[in-house]
C-alpha cells in the first residue's frame, strides 16, 4: 500500500467573503461554512469560527478535538464510515494543509475528556497545538441528555469538526503541493532484499475503547473499538483517516484525530524502514475493561507478533489508569514470547512525583518511555482572550481541573488565571510522539 501526502503550507488563515487559497493564505467564508455544517446536523444550535494564531495571548477551553484539513485527490471521504460511506483507506494521494488545524471547542459545556490550549506565554510550551494556526469551530448543541454529564459524547460537534476539515481541504484542492511525503508499506511476505537481514519491528497500538456504552470510544472505519479485536493493519491506514479520536479519556492522554493523521512514531518507523529495521506493520489492539477481555487481547497480540516474525515490538497506549493493565500485560506476554518491547506512555506519579507511575508494573518492563506526569501542577496568569468558556474548568468535571479545593481554590479563578494539573492540557502528553518533554535525574 502506498500513500502519498502532498503538503501545502498555510501561512495564515483569515475570514472573508469567499473561500479561497492564495499565496499561502486560506480565506474562509464563515457564513457559508457555518450554514453548510449546520445543515448536516440538526442537533447543532449555533456555530462560530474563530482564528487563533501562535503567540496570541489566547486560551482555548474546552477543547474537544483537533483535525488536520485534507483533501483526497480521488474524491474518497477523508474519514471512512464517519463522514461518508466505508471505503478503503491507506493508499492513494492526499493533499494536507500544514501549519493549521481544526480545533473543536465547546461554546459553554465541557467534559472529562476536554482540555486547554494556550496559544502564547508560558502555557504555550505544554502542547503542540500552540505551534499551529487553530481554526476554532465553537459550537452549541441541543444534546440536553448529556449536558450535565461529566462524560459527554459530543457527537454533533466532533462530527462537525471532521466535516469542516474536509470542507477546508476542498478549498485548496487545485493548489499544487510544495512537498510530498510518501509511505509505502510493502507486503510483509514480499519485502525488498535489503530488509532481509534487519530486525523485524512491529508497532502495537492500544487506542481508547474502555466505554461499554457506544459513542465515546475511538472509531476504526466508523466501528466502535469497544467491539473490536486485535487486528493486523497497514500503518498507512492510520495516517489516512481510518481511525478517529473518541471523547473518553483524560485530556492530556488522548490521541486526537490530528495526531492519528500524523502519528510521529509511525513516521519515524517508516523513516528507519530498510535502514536500521524492517517495519512489519501495526497490530491494532484495544483497551477494554474486563480481565478476560484484556487477556484475550494480549494473547491475540502475542500470536500475531509471533506469526509476523517480530523480533522487537513497540507498545503504546492511549491513556492511563485502567488501560495500564492492558499496556503492562501486553508487554509482559510479548517479553515472555521472546520479543523485547519498548513501551511508550505517560504516567501518573502524583503532584509530588512520588506515586507509582502506572497502576500496575512488572520487572520485565525494562525499556519504558515516559511522555510526562499528568499530575504536575501548572499555575498560569489570565489570557487577554478566551475562546470557549473558562467556567467549564470549574463546573464540568474536566480531567485535571476542579470546582473547589480547600488549599488551591478553584481551577479557573475570577481574575481569569488558572491552576490545574497537566492532565488538562489537550493531548498535552502527546503519546503519539509529538511530546517535547524530557526527564532529569537528580
Amino acid at each position: 500500500m502506498k500513500l502519498k501526502i502532498g503538503n501545502i503550507p498555510v501561512k495564515d488563515v483569515v475570514l472573508g467573503s469567499q473561500d479561497s487559497f492564495e499565496n499561502g493564505v486560506l480565506t474562509i467564508n464563515k457564513q457559508a461554512a457555518v450554514d453548510y455544517l449546520m445543515e448536516l446536523d440538526d442537533h447543532i444550535t449555533s456555530l462560530d469560527i474563530v482564528i487563533a494564531h501562535p503567540g496570541d495571548d489566547t486560551r482555548i477551553v474546552p477543547v474537544i478535538e483537533t483535525i488536520e484539513p485534507r483533501y483526497r485527490v480521488d474524491g474518497r471521504t477523508l474519514f471512512p464510515g464517519v463522514t461518508d460511506e466505508i471505503v478503503p483507506a491507506g493508499d492513494g494521494e492526499l493533499k494536507a494543509l500544514k501549519g493549521c488545524c481544526v480545533t473543536v471547542v465547546g461554546g459553554t459545556w465541557g467534559s472529562f475528556g476536554d482540555g486547554v490550549i494556550d496559544m502564547g506565554g508560558e502555557g504555550a510550551k505544554h502542547t503542540y497545538w500552540s505551534k499551529l494556526i487553530n481554526i476554532c469551530l465553537v459550537g452549541e448543541t441541543d444534546e440536553e441528555f448529556e449536558r450535565y454529564e461529566q462524560q459527554k459524547m459530543n457527537h454533533a460537534l466532533r462530527w462537525a469538526g471532521h466535516r469542516f476539515a474536509e470542507y477546508l481541504g476542498k478549498i485548496a484542492k487545485s493548489v499544487a503541493a510544495e512537498s510530498f511525503e510518501e509511505f509505502e508499506f510493502e507486503p510483509v511476505t514480499d519485502r525488498a532484499k535489503k530488509n532481509n537481514n534487519l530486525p523485524n519491528v512491529v508497532l502495537v497500538m492500544q487506542p481508547q475503547s474502555q466505554m461499554e456504552a457506544l459513542g465515546y470510544n475511538d472509531l476504526w472505519y466508523g466501528w466502535d473499538m469497544n467491539k473490536y479485536l486485535p487486528t493486523f493493519v497497514s500503518p498507512t491506514e492510520v495516517l489516512d483517516g481510518a481511525m478517529i479520536s473518541g471523547s473518553f479519556m483524560p485530556a492530556s492522554s488522548k490521541w486526537s484525530t490530528y495526531e492519528m493523521q500524523n502519528f510521529p512514531t509511525i513516521k519515524e518507523l517508516f523513516e528507519e524502514d530498510g535502514k536500521s529495521l524492517n517495519f512489519i506493520g501495526v497490530i491494532m489492539s484495544m483497551l477494554n475493561v474486563a480481565l478476560d477481555q484484556k487477556e484475550r487481547a494480549a494473547v491475540m497480540v502475542r500470536n500475531m507478533a509471533l506469526n509476523l516474525g517480530a523480533d522487537y515490538a513497540i507498545v503504546t497506549e492511549e491513556g492511563y489508569g485502567n488501560p495500564d493493565a492492558d499496556y503492562v500485560r501486553c508487554q509482559v506476554i510479548l517479553e515472555d514470547a521472546g520479543i523485547p518491547v519498548v513501551g511508550i506512555s505517560n504516567e501518573c506519579t502524583g503532584r509530588d512525583g512520588f506515586s507509582q507511575p502506572l497502576v500496575t508494573l512488572d520487572s520485565k518492563m525494562n525499556a519504558l518511555v515516559s511522555s510526562g506526569n499528568v499530575s504536575e501542577l501548572t499555575d498560569l496568569p489570565a489570557c487577554a482572550t478566551v475562546i470557549g468558556c473558562l467556567e467549564a474548568m470549574n463546573r464540568d468535571g474536566m480531567s485535571g481541573s476542579w470546582g473547589y479545593d480547600e488549599i488551591l481554590g478553584k481551577s479557573a479563578r475570577d481574575d481569569g488565571s488558572i491552576i490545574m494539573e497537566d492532565n488538562n492540557w489537550f493531548c498535552g502528553d502527546h503519546i503519539s510522539g509529538f511530546s517535547v518533554k524530557t526527564m532529569i535525574e537528580f
